[in-house]
């Protein structure tokens, strides 16, 4: 296993590699921008003047934030805090100097969220509309200055999304996970956005409200097997991409349009709403962007990007021109690399993946990203399972898969079957009973990798993180022959303790995904992999964040209890302090060490 490497480089600066900086928000005269970066160790707010000078910090005291977004007014911050290490959110309002600092949504135990996530949901005046949610949900208008706050809307699994300038409608999103619809109240009347669809046939996860409130834009799938852009009837879509969020200058007249193309990386148009004019953006500064956002005239944009060789950066620039990096030099491959996870890493042999298809054992096409070390194959091959499921895997970066690289180790990270990016039916091919099939998938995926060459026989491992470390655990119980070693992390092991324990918001809107606790109650207990771990022979890393609400740590622990009295090799490894994601640097660069021992050893 390697040795402990420290936070800085030779010259005593954080390595870039180390730090991710996301979440970017204009000001209102289009002077400056607020991000988030962890590039001090833990997230917090940074300011910047897109005319040069220095980064300034802005003082949140004990708070680590996830996302930002300044007010129209230019007074104040929106902040989204992870102050309980959970997966509970606070929202905090605070002034760009650090003064007035006051906390407005989420107090325990609930959990808030700014409308629409990030960037939008401010009235002309400055006030904030934001949902707060426990049992319910609330979504509440809040006024920044005096914490003040009005309840707008109550219901279950209700999200506010927009407001229009004058606070008079609201833009709201309801449902369970792949069965979402919108809705716009105002005047004490509600009314759908989107016709009702039939079970399974579509849901519309996001929206934005032109500036007056009349005109709904919303991102969906009911009429189209890819999500497209609707406003009463089809905006536009792409017979080769989803739509993946839309993002609306504050006059209402330009729309930015990011798409999901080619398994996993992006496109972007601008629309012109008054003529309905769609221009392509040629030049993208990396393989992914998200998080766009334009100045109130739709001249400047801003955006989170990021690819395999650069962590997430926040870039500018004129809409539809070139842009700039903002948050680090972004001047191709990164000074330090990886080589904060790993010291003797060449920066110059960062690898970037390919995409690789294949077929599962019932014809459904999958794909994933493949990354290959220098030299001739079969090689030792570790298998990466995202989240969700309905996340995706995406060519960006990642320090676990440098690391794993640089000994000689393959990776590769298939978007199996409830996957997004490949329309509706692919994103719900695996809820409830047809979860099976998605352990064809990735049976699948260990076969061709070597069949075709790629990986060595008996020399494959899998991993994966939340529900990606769910599908690892039930891998390795039900294909125990075709694993040599196991890492999970913060994954589910029993559905039922699962829905015990979870936040009662995350179990009600997974009932869609996974299935009911009681109606499904045999099928979800056959699906867990806590009752078959007999049969589980890899030998097994589990990690966990001690505050996650989301997995509860418990799912790690019913294991690694199991195990002990199995006798199977196995470690546990609980960060703490940390929830459903690690967010300290240094227990990133510790979790990316321990895998790599774990790997390294077993493999």
């Amino acid at each position: 296993m390697t040795s402990p490497v420290e936070i800085v480089d030779v010259h005593g600066h954080v390595p870039e590699d180390l730090y991710s900086s996301w979440s970017a928000s204009l000001s209102p005269d289009a002077e400056r921008v607020a991000f988030v970066s962890d590039r001090s160790g833990e997230p917090q707010v940074w300011l910047r003047s897109l005319h040069g000078g220095p980064l300034e910090a802005v003082p949140l005291q004990g708070l680590r934030v996830v996302a930002v977004s300044w007010s129209p007014t230019g007074e104040w911050l929106a902040c989204v805090v992870d102050p309980a290490r959970g997966s509970r959110h606070e929202v905090w309002v605070v002034r760009a100097d650090g003064t007035g600092q006051r906390l407005v949504g989420g107090r325990a135990p609930s959990t808030a969220a700014l409308a629409g996530g990030r960037s939008r949901g401010w009235t002309e005046d400055g006030d904030l509309i934001l949902t707060e949610t426990s049992t319910t949900s609330q979504v509440l208008l809040v006024r920044p200055a005096t914490g003040e706050r009005e309840l707008l809307h109550e219901g279950a699994l209700t999200t506010a999304m927009d407001v229009s300038a004058d606070g008079r409608s609201v833009l709201l999103r309801s449902g369970p996970r792949d069965a979402r619809e919108l809705f716009l109240a105002g005047s004490g009347a509600e009314r759908r956005v989107i016709p009702e669809a039939p079970e399974g046939c579509g849901s519309s996860e996001a929206g934005c409200l032109a500036p007056d409130g009349s005109i709904v834009y919303a991102r969906t799938d009911v009429r189209s097997e890819l999500a497209e852009l609707v406003a009463g009837e089809l905006v536009v879509g792409r017979a080769d991409a989803e739509l993946d969020e839309v993002a609306l200058s504050g006059d209402g007249r330009v729309a930015a349009l990011v798409w999901n193309v080619g398994g996993g990386t992006s496109a972007l148009s601008l629309l012109d709403v008054t003529t309905g004019r769609v221009a392509d953006v040629p030049r993208l500064p990396r393989q992914v962007v998200h998080d766009c956002s334009l100045s109130h005239d739709g001249r400047v944009l801003v955006l989170t990007a990021e690819g395999p060789t650069d962590p997430k950066g926040v870039w500018y620039g004129p809409a539809g021109g070139t842009l700039t990096a903002l948050s680090s030099p972004g001047t191709g491959p990164l000074r330090a690399s990886v080589g904060a996870s790993l010291a003797r890493i060449d920066p110059t042999q960062v690898v970037e993946p390919e995409l690789h298809h294949l077929r599962s054992g019932d014809g459904t096409p999958i794909s994933g990203w493949l990354y290959r070390p220098p030299g001739a194959g079969p090689l030792p091959t570790m298998l990466w399972l995202h989240g969700g499921p309905e996340a995706q895997e995406r060519p960006v970066y990642s320090s676990l898969f440098q690391s794993l690289l640089a000994e000689g180790i393959a990776v590769f990270a298939p978007n199996v079957r409830g996957s997004s990016g490949f329309g509706r039916t692919f994103r719900n091919a695996d809820n409830g009973a047809r979860r099976y099939g998605a352990f064809e998938d990735v049976v699948a995926c260990a076969a061709d990798l070597i069949e075709t060459g790629i990986s060595l026989a008996g020399r494959v491992g899998i991993s994966g993180r939340s529900y990606g470390g769910y599908l690892t655990l039930a891998m390795l119980t039900r294909a125990p022959e075709l694993f040599r070693v196991g890492v999970a992390v913060c994954g589910m092991s029993d559905f039922h303790t699962w829905y015990a324990a979870t936040e009662p918001w995350i179990a009600a809107a997974a009932v869609s995904k996974y299935g009911d606790p009681e109606r499904d109650a045999e099928l979800l207990a056959d699906l867990s992999p806590r009752h078959a771990l007999d049969q589980l022979r890899a030998p097994l890393l589990l990690v966990h964040g001690s505050d996650d609400t989301n997995v509860p740590v418990g799912e790690s622990l019913q294991v690694a209890a199991a195990l002990e009295s199995l006798g199977t090799p196995h470690r546990l490894l609980v960060f703490e302090g940390e929830g459903h994601e690690l967010l300290a640097t240094a227990h990133r660069v510790e979790f990316v060490q321990a895998t790599l021992g774990w790997v390294l050893e077993h493999l």
